[in-house]
């Protein structure tokens, strides 16, 4: 029979309630506190092991309040002041930092307490009770009479300092698990940005460089790590690129253009300085289709100009041509010599002429325009 599928409140109870039981199987004490240093998450043996009260160990239960309760009941010993001693062991769980360190409590029991920060914020605390082990310790220095100062002396260190590794390794272990989870995103980002980002140190070798640089620069290698400028781009390209290079070396940040030789493409190139690394930080971009846009608008401007002066000077030789007209009409209306009639009739035969080809100016002007018009429209919805 088909079982009704559990709400997803019920689910994530079943999730917590699963974890918590799993929690209560190990033998150590453990407590996860959030960022906001509330109570996510403890198992039974936290409650046990310092005897705490039901309302100290639910969700959201406050740090301050757990220490407060811990201070007052004499865990730590007896306080000149309780609330300066809290405050103290709050701003000391602020820091967030790795620690391991051991304490005898206040009836007599020793307990190992190894805290890690988290990546999300808070930190996880695992409290081992060693009290055994400081018994050994204990019954081996007692029988010192049998046994050398000394050797007692190392193996208490040695046991001590093998605890201390042991949970130091798990913070290594647990800084390199979010080190590499942060790497692997940090390249999945520069994956997907459309330009070349590397790093290049002071030897002129590509330290890092994402998979773009045949995209930016075509026919170049996409594995470019441990390569020299010149390996990877070319002795051409990296003759124009080095003077930048040597600048970006010395601590002044560049901003560039080159044409690449061999696609002719336009490339734009930031370096910044590494002031840590002794390097530079390399970002290459493919700005061919917007400096192609930027010589259309100049050309654009050009012929506008050119047009506009074309206008002005047609309305011009129009108005001069208007007076030649006039004055020649009226000439024509009289009774002159033929000669004269016939030079009239000349000049208003090449005045018409010259209206003519005016007005198809002026058509032709005022295409241009419109397609003047219509590039810069093209060119600012690129840009937008």
């Amino acid at each position: 029979m088909h079982q009704p599928e559990a709400d997803p409140v019920t689910r994530a109870e079943i999730r917590a309630d699963l974890t918590r039981s799993g929690l209560n199987l190990i033998g150590q004490a453990l407590s996860i506190f959030d960022a906001d240093l509330r109570l996510a998450l403890s198992n039974r043996q936290y409650q046990a092991m310092f005897d705490l009260p039901d309302a100290l160990t639910r969700p959201g239960t406050s740090f301050d309040d757990t220490i407060r309760y811990l201070v007052l009941r004499g865990e730590y010993g007896t306080q000149d002041d309780p609330e300066a001693a809290v405050a103290f062991r709050v701003a000391q769980a602020r820091t967030f930092q790795p620690h391991y360190f051991e304490r005898e409590r206040a009836d007599g029991r020793w307990v190992a307490v190894e805290g890690a920060p988290l990546s999300q914020g808070g930190w996880v605390t695992v409290y081992t009770d060693i009290t055994d082990i400081k018994r050994q310790e204990a019954l081996l220095r007692a029988r010192s009479d049998a046994l050398s100062q000394q050797v007692l002396l190392n193996a208490e260190r040695l046991a001590a300092a093998n605890r201390k590794l042991a949970a130091t390794n798990a913070a290594l272990s647990e800084a390199q698990r979010i080190l590499t989870r942060t790497e692997a995103r940090t390249r999945q980002v520069t994956e997907m940005v459309p330009a070349h980002i590397a790093h290049m140190d002071a030897q002129y070798r590509y330290t890092f460089s994402n998979r773009r640089l045949p995209v930016i620069f075509p026919g170049a290698a996409g594995d470019i790590i441990g390569l020299t400028l010149e390996q990877a781009l070319g002795a051409a390209t990296a003759r124009t690129l080095r003077p930048y290079m040597e600048r970006a070396l010395a601590g002044d940040p560049q901003v560039f253009e080159i044409t690449h030789p061999t696609s002719g493409r336009r490339i734009r190139i930031a370096l910044t300085p590494d002031r840590d690394g002794q390097g530079v930080y390399i970002l290459s971009t493919d700005v061919s289709a917007e400096v192609q846009s930027r010589e259309a608008l100049a050309h654009a401007a050009r012929r506008n100009l050119a047009a506009r002066l074309t206008s002005g000077m047609a309305h011009d030789f129009g108005n001069l041509l208007t007076i030649i007209l006039g004055l020649q009409g009226r000439l024509a209306a009289r009774d002159l010599p033929p000669e004269a009639a016939e030079d009239v009739q000349a000049t208003l035969a090449a005045a018409r002429r010259g209206a003519a080809l005016l007005d198809r100016l002026a058509r032709i002007t005022g295409a241009m325009m419109r397609a003047i018009s219509a590039a810069s429209s093209s060119f600012n919805s690129v840009e937008d």
